[in-house]
C-alpha cells in the first residue's frame, strides 16, 4: 500500500462500494492535524490490507480544526470484521502519536445520488461537507432530493459535483461537494450552502470545507 498526497479525490461512485464509513476527528490545530494523518497512514500502511477495504481519503480541514476520514469498503460486514480484530491495535498506535483527538463516531452511509459538472472544467481540489440531521427518513429524502434538484439547475462556476449521503437509520444526511478550489467556493457565497431553505423537519448541523492530505486505496474494477 502508498500513500497519495493530494490528488486525485476519491472516485466517490466506485461501483464497488457498498458501505462508506465518515469519521471527524478533532485535534484542534493544522499540526496536530498533519500529525494525525500522517499517523493514520503509517499505521494503515502496518496492517494486512483487511477484506473488503477498498480506500481511506484522509481530509484536513482548512480552519485547521478536523481531520476527516472518508472510507470505502465493500460492506458493513467486511469493516465490521475489522473493527473486531484489528481496528483497536491500530487507534491504539495513532493516540500514541497524536494523544487527546476527539472522535465524535463513525457514521454508514450510503450514495443517495450525486449531480455533476457536464464540463468538468479543472480537477477539484476542495470539498465542502455539509452535515445534516432529520426527523425521519421521509424528511432526510426530501432534503437530498432538493440538494441534487439544486444542483442540476443552478450551474455554479468552479463546483465540480455534489454526492448526497445518507445514512443507514435514514436520518442524517451529508453533502460531499467538489470544488475547483477554495477561491471558487468563497466566491460564491449563495453556493456555499446546497440549499437556501430546508425542508421541515431537516436541521443543519454544519459546513466545513477540506482539502485531502493523503489517501490509501485500491484500485477499482474497469467499470468502477
Amino acid at each position: 500500500m502508498t500513500a497519495s498526497p493530494y490528488h486525485p479525490l476519491p472516485r466517490v461512485r466506485r461501483s464497488d462500494v457498498g458501505t462508506i464509513l465518515v469519521s471527524p476527528w478533532i485535534v484542534h490545530t493544522p499540526e496536530r492535524q498533519r500529525a494525525a494523518v500522517d499517523a493514520t497512514i503509517a499505521e494503515w500502511e502496518g496492517v494486512p490490507w483487511p477484506t473488503g477495504f477498498l480506500t481511506l481519503n484522509c481530509f484536513v480541514s482548512t480552519d485547521g480544526e478536523r481531520v476527516l476520514n472518508y472510507a470505502q469498503w465493500t460492506g458493513d460486514d467486511e469493516h465490521r470484521a475489522f473493527v473486531r480484530t484489528a481496528r483497536p491495535k491500530l487507534v491504539r498506535g495513532i493516540d500514541e502519536v497524536v494523544p487527546g483527538i476527539e472522535r465524535p463516531g463513525v457514521i454508514r452511509y450510503r450514495l443517495a445520488g450525486s449531480a455533476i459538472h457536464p464540463d468538468l472544467p479543472a480537477p477539484a481540489v476542495l470539498i465542502v461537507i455539509d452535515d445534516i440531521e432529520a426527523d425521519d427518513a421521509r424528511a432526510a429524502r426530501e432534503w437530498a432530493e432538493l440538494v441534487l434538484g439544486t444542483a442540476v439547475r443552478e450551474q455554479v462556476p468552479g463546483r465540480i459535483a455534489t454526492h448526497v449521503h445518507i445514512d443507514l437509520d435514514g436520518t442524517r444526511g451529508m453533502a460531499y461537494t467538489e470544488w475547483t478550489d477554495e477561491q471558487a467556493y468563497t466566491a460564491y457565497p449563495a453556493a456555499a450552502e446546497p440549499v437556501d431553505v430546508l425542508p421541515p423537519g431537516v436541521r443543519h448541523l454544519d459546513t466545513r470545507s477540506y482539502h485531502l492530505r493523503k489517501s490509501l486505496r485500491r484500485p477499482s474494477r474497469p467499470d468502477g
